[in-house]
């Protein structure tokens, strides 16, 4: 069954577009498609205090398990359903909770360092790398926080400045190199967005 899946892998910095892309195929495919997001798999901290948990750099590879989510992919690809961890970002851990995430034709995985990891972006078939200018994914991103996960301003612009934007330059951006396709805007971009869906439905024609 493996070979009948498509794994599609959407990375870019945070703010990027990745999302907006990702919402275009569902909305087009439907139940074809599943989702295994990257941020589900942070690590979990129980043993230190919110206050602590706040001060971490969630934007470097080792706070995320990514070994278990390229595990869950390689069950998913062999038609075995997962259970997903889910985070919190609320409480900036993992909840007690998890998703069951049943194999499709079609899994997409998506995150901001999925391609630095060479084990889980070596089981991808197609890497797609969203490319936005920095100002513009900063706007994005305070939006984001500030509205939907009960961020202050303040606290959005002092972590940006002090993990997300020399983590990007270290390991976000560097990793677009190992992308099959870049696409400037993301979902908005509809020339790559038909290419994108095109590919997707001869994959689905074939199975």
């Amino acid at each position: 069954m493996e070979q009948r899946i498509l794994v599609i892998g959407i990375a870019g910095g945070t703010g990027s577009g990745k999302t907006t892309l990702m919402n275009r195929l569902i909305e087009e495919f439907r139940d074809q498609v599943t989702v295994l997001s990257h941020d589900n798999y942070y690590k979990r901290h129980d043993e230190l205090s919110y206050e602590q948990r706040c001060k971490l750099n969630y934007d470097e590879p080792d706070a995320l398990e990514t070994d278990l989510m390229a595990r869950h992919l390689e069950l998913l690809r062999r038609g075995q359903a997962i259970d997903c961890p889910v985070y919190d970002f609320t409480i900036h851990n993992r909840s007690q909770e998890t998703v069951r995430i049943e194999p499709k034709k079609v899994i997409i995985v998506e995150g901001i360092l999925i391609f630095e990891n060479r084990s889980l972006r070596e089981l991808m078939d197609i890497r797609i790398f969203v490319d936005t200018d920095a100002d513009v994914r900063l706007c994005r991103r305070i939006k984001r926080d500030v509205n939907s996960r009960g961020r202050t301003l303040e606290s959005v612009l002092n972590q940006y400045l002090q993990t997300v934007k020399p983590m990007h330059e270290a390991y976000v951006e560097p990793s677009k190199k190992y992308a099959d396709i870049v696409v400037p805007e993301g979902g908005k971009n509809l020339v790559a967005l038909d290419m994108i869906m095109g590919r997707i439905r001869r994959h689905l024609e074939e199975v």
